[in-house]
């Protein structure tokens, strides 16, 4: 029998959740330090730490999450199997119940059963995905986490690339704020819109969604950042 062919990591996914994240959490962070009128090391201080403390939190979620979801598919997929080569029986019985749910019946009823029973691989595919609800998907928690941490610092810095360039271009404080709500919500929107790659929604319906909840975000922060402003003046 021909090895299983393992599934390929599929990167764009996490690049793109873990983009979005970063975006949004960092521009919340810039929007609450400017709401409360904080000097620009302050933005940069509080920007950057949430950068890479919050980069490598997404980053160890993922890589636990996944590790996790696979550790528990082969946990079940490996209780099946002894369960199926000590009961016969209940393999036929388990069989019957599946197959018949996708309308077969009489004769293909026997030959879609003969099939699964030539092929183990097929038969558990089969028994986990409609017993249990779970598929091998093709996730890699080592690459997944890697990629999420390097997305999330890559598209997390751009709300910070203003405060970093403005003691070289020497930009008035709104200029500059003003500047990164732009590039901000631009990269959001370009995130979003590969986004709808994985749904069915049009690109810029998923583009603009992306953005007004980064801005909705952003608008929160600094509003938080100048009430408390206010409170502790």
């Amino acid at each position: 029998m021909p090895k299983k062919k393992k599934n390929r990591y599929n990167w764009i996914s996490d690049f793109v959740y873990g983009g979005i994240d970063g975006a949004v959490t960092t521009f919340a962070v810039v929007a609450g330090v400017e709401g409360a009128s904080l000097s620009l090391p302050v933005i940069l201080i509080l920007g950057f730490a949430n950068l890479f403390a919050d980069g490598f939190s997404m980053a160890a979620s993922k890589y636990l999450s996944d590790k996790t979801d696979q550790e528990q598919y082969a946990k079940i997929r490996r209780r099946e199997k002894k369960h199926i080569e000590a009961n016969s029986s209940h393999k036929d019985d388990e069989l019957d119940r599946i197959i018949t749910k996708y309308g077969f019946a009489g004769k293909d009823l026997e030959a879609a059963k003969k099939v699964f029973q030539s092929n183990p691989d097929a038969l558990l595919d089969l028994i986990m995905r409609n017993e249990y609800n779970m598929t091998q998907e093709n996730i890699d928690p080592k690459k997944g986490s890697i990629v999420t941490f390097l997305s999330f610092l890559a598209i997390g810095l751009i709300p910070l690339i203003a405060y970093v360039l403005n003691p070289l271009f020497q930009l008035d404080p709104s200029q500059t704020f003003v500047a990164t709500c732009i590039a901000t919500l631009g990269a959001l929107f370009i995130v979003g819109a590969i986004k709808s790659r994985f749904t069915d929604r049009h690109w810029l319906i998923s583009g603009a969604e992306t953005a007004f909840i980064g801005g909705v975000a952003a608008i929160i922060a600094y509003i938080v950042g100048f009430l408390l402003k206010d409170i502790m003046a």
